[in-house]
């Protein structure tokens, strides 16, 4: 039994009542004593699981969290549900998943599968043995225009940041923007940053201004230490903004690029709390890209 197989059983059984225990303790059996690669049976037991387990939050404590990053770096299962993790238990219980006849099966569950499924199987992928194999199916999730799916393949899990490529990892990056995704729940964002990143981000900054629209504050994470002349003045802008959300995102994006002198100037005159916490914790250090948090969803 594999250690992520291990840790999410653990938190099953002490969720779970007796019968839907006893149905996934059978189901993961049945899955495990499957033929190697593609079969009906399969996708059928991932669909099953809505009827006989709970769909509400799994709520893993902090104790409980460091435990899985403790078993996969990067992995966090804080926003995944009850059901999620019983067809996780499922997808582990194959004996063929680190051969080709497991991905086909896999590949085949996703074929069947309904959005709720897809959401669960996209969460599995980062536990799976040599998760690499299966980046053309995480970057297929980060390509979806539903948020739910997105999510699932782009957020807490380590897949993107060390299986993308440079073309896939960007596009994952500005696709969060527009499908309204927690961008700062992306992991290794800070470590992937670059250049050409920082350009499509500023582009797309440009773009919004001319519509009349807003730059949503997430967008400001993607420059970093890549921000440069262009960038800075752009963060300056809105650092001088009518928008509290957006002169708070514009300090910690000032404070990536090295830049604070706008940030101290600006907090001696800011009276709204939000942007006020921000440039304090910009000023302070605290500007990697959890400190954009509090700013998600404001727009």
């Amino acid at each position: 039994m594999s250690a992520a197989r291990a840790l999410l059983q653990g938190l099953l059984d002490a969720r779970l009542a007796a019968r839907a225990r006893g149905w996934l303790a059978d189901a993961a059996a049945e899955v495990a004593g499957l033929a190697p690669g593609p079969a009906g049976r399969f996708p059928t037991l991932i669909s099953l699981a809505s009827r006989a387990l709970p769909r509400g939050p799994l709520a893993p404590n902090a104790d409980e969290r460091g435990q899985a990053a403790a078993v996969l770096a990067g992995w966090n299962p804080e926003r995944w549900s009850i059901l999620d993790a019983g067809r996780a238990v499922l997808v582990l219980s194959r004996a063929d998943l680190a051969s080709e006849a497991g991905v086909a099966a896999l590949e085949d569950c996703f074929r069947h599968a309904d959005l709720g499924e897809l959401v669960s199987l996209y969460r599995t992928l980062c536990l799976l043995p040599e998760p690499q194999r299966f980046a053309w199916r995480a970057g297929e999730g980060c390509r979806s225009s539903m948020r739910a799916v997105y999510e699932a393949a782009a957020c807490d899990s380590p897949l993107p940041s060390r299986a993308f490529d440079d073309g896939a990892w960007r596009q994952l990056v500005i696709k969060a923007v527009f499908v309204g995704a927690p961008l700062w729940r992306v992991h290794g964002l800070d470590q992937r940053l670059d250049p050409e990143l920082a350009r499509m981000a500023l582009d797309l900054v440009d773009e919004r201004r001319a519509a009349g629209r807003r730059v949503q504050p997430e967008l400001w994470l993607a420059l970093g230490s890549h921000a440069g002349e262009r960038g800075a003045a752009a963060l300056e802008r809105e650092l001088a903004g009518d928008w509290a959300p957006g002169r708070a995102a514009a300090a910690l994006g000032l404070a990536r690029a090295g830049r604070l002198d706008p940030v101290r100037a600006a907090l001696a005159r800011e009276d709204d709390p939000l942007a006020r916490a921000a440039m304090e914790s910009a000023l302070a250090g605290a500007h990697d890209q959890f400190s954009f948090a509090p700013l998600h969803g404001l727009e």
